[in-house]
């Protein structure tokens, strides 16, 4: 299956999510592969036996989150120096989100931009991460704060990688899946409720579903102006969460799964979602053996942090709520008290 991406809006790019066996890859130019131990580990005989380009290396960066930095991004390009890439020159981005978004940052970076590809390894990435062209890395005040919009050449989605997953990293990815079902389509949360994502082909069927979601908003608005910040529902609680635990604690889908039940408590508080349709959320997320609990020792502390995201302007956070199932609202006007009303229901006596 192909899924096309389209930015003619804005800058007239065009590029193809592939959902299927990774095909033989050809390219005339030399290409650096970055991946990290776990996913070598794997795959990277697989990969590198449907690879042929004038020169071929490939780089491994540590593991996780907590190494989404600048410094690891430097490495990368230190090693595109060393293999003496030019501006023709490819980056392949093997993994995960981690993976995809400092793969792409950097090919944002060498010599003022070059091509990538990403073949996500991840449920998270292949219908979330690797679509749409966000890139970046993590610093001391939060998650993805330094970054670029940097649309990949392609996307090659190959669920035989999703075989060696961990539980917990599956999992993760579910709950972008839901939040895609809870933001645009109550009966595709309805198909999630009875889903066997254990079936292969109704896995890929998942896949290219949330996949044809994401490319939609992506086509529409590439750089977050207005639909695409939907699709940040549960990450601004989420987000906080990742800072507050050092990234070490919960994995990036476990954490928006944490925020998307903070969402919607809010979503019930202003009257946008009854209780019934937020426990509906919470039980499918917690079938797919997510956390759905967190315990805010400092709700001051955790209400200041909303002020580092990304959508928030003007001394105003931007809430993306859910209206109901299958609808939302974007709000930034909703009062403090109120919102730490509810962050206080997530305290250590709530």
């Amino acid at each position: 299956m192909i899924v096309p991406i389209e930015l003619a809006q804005t800058q007239n790019i065009t590029y193809n999510i592939t959902i299927d066996s990774l095909p033989k890859l050809r390219f005339d130019t030399k290409v650096v592969i970055v991946t990290n131990p776990t996913v070598a580990g794997f795959h990277l005989e697989t990969l590198l036996s449907r690879i042929s380009a004038k020169t071929l290396h490939v780089v491994t960066v540590p593991d996780g989150e907590e190494h989404k930095t600048l410094a690891t991004v430097e490495n990368i390009l230190n090693a595109c120096f060393e293999y003496k890439l030019d501006r023709k020159s490819l980056l392949i981005a093997f993994g995960g989100g981690v993976i995809g978004d400092m793969t792409g940052f950097t090919a944002s970076l060498y010599q003022r931009g070059i091509d990538f590809v990403q073949i996500p390894t991840t449920l998270l990435s292949q219908v979330d991460a690797s679509v749409g062209g966000k890139t970046g890395v993590n610093n001391q005040y939060g998650k993805n704060l330094i970054g670029a919009f940097y649309q990949p050449k392609a996307v090659y989605i190959d669920p035989e990688f999703l075989k060696t997953l961990p539980p917990r990293e599956f999992a993760a990815g579910v709950a972008e899946i839901v939040k895609m079902a809870v933001m645009f389509d109550r009966d595709y949360f309805t198909f999630l409720q009875e889903a066997d994502l254990s079936n292969e082909e109704v896995l890929k069927k998942t896949i290219a579903k949330s996949v044809t979601l994401k490319a939609r908003v992506v086509n529409q608005d590439e750089k977050e102006a207005g639909i695409r910040a939907v699709l940040n529902y549960g990450h601004t609680f989420g987000h906080v969460v990742e800072n507050e635990t050092n990234y070490t604690t919960y994995l990036h889908g476990e954490a928006v799964a944490i925020g998307m039940v903070m969402a919607n408590a809010l979503a019930v508080e202003l009257g946008l979602m009854s209780k019934e349709e937020a426990y509906e959320v919470k039980t499918l997320l917690e079938s797919a053996s997510l956390p759905t609990t967190y315990t805010i020792k400092d709700v001051d502390d955790f209400y200041e942090h909303f002020f580092l995201d990304k959508k928030s302007a003007h001394n105003s956070i931007k809430f993306i709520l859910p209206h109901g199932i299958g609808d939302y609202r974007m709000l930034s006007d909703i009062d403090e008290a109120v919102v730490k009303k509810v962050l206080a229901r997530f305290g250590e006596a709530g």
